[in-house]
C-alpha cells in the first residue's frame, strides 16, 4: 500500500493495517507531506491498494519514535469511483 498526498505518491517504510485504516511509519519529506495535506489543506490524503484502495484518509494519531513517526489514518468514507 502507498498514500497519495495531493499528486504525490508516498511509500512508507511500513505500512500496517489496523481497524478502520492504516498505521504507516514516516519520516522526512513524506511525513512533512502527510501533515501538510492533514491540517493545512494542502491536498488530500488517499490510499492506494490493499482493501481500501482509492479510499480518503484522515489524520487522527501522531506517535513520534526516535527518527520516524507513526501516523495513524481512518477511513473517510468509500472508495472514490473510477471514472
Amino acid at each position: 500500500m502507498e498514500l497519495i498526498v495531493g499528486s504525490r505518491r508516498i511509500t512508507p517504510r511500513a505500512i500496517h493495517r489496523v481497524a478502520h485504516g492504516v498505521e504507516a511509519y514516516l519520516r522526512g519529506e513524506a511525513l512533512l507531506s502527510v501533515l501538510d495535506a492533514a491540517f493545512h489543506g494542502a491536498g488530500s490524503i488517499e490510499i492506494a491498494g490493499g482493501d481500501l484502495d482509492r479510499r480518503r484518509m484522515e489524520v487522527t494519531g501522531l506517535e513520534m519514535q526516535g527518527g520516524e513517526t507513526r501516523v495513524t489514518l481512518v477511513c473517510k468514507g468509500t472508495a472514490a469511483p473510477l471514472h
